[in-house]
Formats: structure tokens, sequence, C-alpha cells
């Protein structure tokens, strides 16, 4: 009987715990609550503050910019899904980024590798877009920009020995030209 008593009494002091504790918890809302409504008429008044510097501001004559510079006349041309892998497109790419079209079409011309008569037909494409479209001289034009970007890879598969098979991997291509006439650089 002493025992159950004392476990009764045991029962009845936790519940006590328990609301001492949630009583010091309340008090401490009660002072962050308090601090936010002092520290809101601060701000209030600094965002007032703010506001007049900014009509100030406003209010005060702007300096004229200069100009702007007319933007670069650029002509381009793609060509995609070209049946030339990247690596062996960029090669040629490379030679002739940056020359003149004179000079690029006889590079081009003479070439042996062949991505140079796909790359030459698109840059011959890109001059005439410029004579067409931009009335512009295409003898006059450089190439300024030229990209090779990988296409989707075409998946074969060749049988081998022992009913093997090895996959045959033909890469295709997306070339892009930019053409500008040779006064102009960006």
């Amino acid at each position: 009987m002493a025992d159950e008593k004392q476990k009764k009494d045991a029962k009845k002091a936790a519940p006590k715990k328990s609301t001492a504790k949630k009583a010091t918890k309340k008090p401490a809302k009660k002072d962050a609550k308090k601090a936010a409504k002092k520290t809101a008429p601060k701000k209030a008044a600094k965002k007032g503050k703010a506001a007049e510097k900014g009509a100030a501001e406003k209010a005060a004559p702007k300096k004229e910019a200069p100009a702007p510079k007319p933007a670069p006349i650029v002509v381009r041309a793609s060509s995609r899904y070209v049946r030339v892998p990247p690596r062996k497109a960029r090669l040629v790419a490379n030679q002739v980024r940056g020359l003149q079209i004179e000079r690029a079409r006889a590079l081009l011309e003479f070439s042996p590798r062949g991505a140079a008569q796909d790359i030459r037909k698109l840059i011959e494409s890109a001059a005439s877009n410029a004579e067409n479209n931009h009335d512009l001289v295409a003898d006059e034009m450089k190439v300024v920009e030229i990209t090779v970007d990988e296409g989707p890879t075409l998946r074969r598969f060749r049988p081998r020995a022992l009913g093997r098979a090895t996959p045959i991997n033909k890469r295709t291509s997306h070339i892009a030209v930019a053409l500008s006439p040779e006064g102009e650089d960006f």
C-alpha cells in the first residue's frame, strides 16, 4: 500500500514539473515580441530617411549618356546533322577562323579533309545571305566566328568472331558560321 501511494504521489509531482517548465518558456516568448515591437519604429524611421534620400537623388539632373555605338553587322549561317565527326571538323574550322572570305575559300577548296567541303558550302551560304539579305559585299567579309558542336550519334554494330558484336559510332556535327565586314571586330 505504501508503495502505491508513493507511485501516485510521484505521478502527481511529474505534471507539476512540466507546468513549471512551460511557465518559464512563456515569458521568453513575450520578451521576444516586446523587443520586436521596439525595433519596428526604428526600422520605419530608417526607411523614411532612405526614401527621402532616394527622392533627392532622383530630382538631381542626370548627365546624358553617350550615344551607344551601333551593333556590328553579323551574318550567320548554320548546318545541322552533318555526317562528319566534330573532332575532325574542328581541325578545319580552326584553320579558317579569322580569315577573309577569299583566303578561306582557297584554303578549303584544296584541303584534303572531308569536313572542308561541308564548311566551304556553309561559308558560301553565309556569304550569299550577306549579299541578298543585308546588301553587303561578300568578298569584303571575314569569318569572325565558327563553332562545331556535337550532334546525335548514330550507333551501329559490327558482327565479330565468336558471336560477338562491337559498336560503331557514327558521329554528327552542328556547324555555325558568323561573318562580319572586315573593319568591324567584336
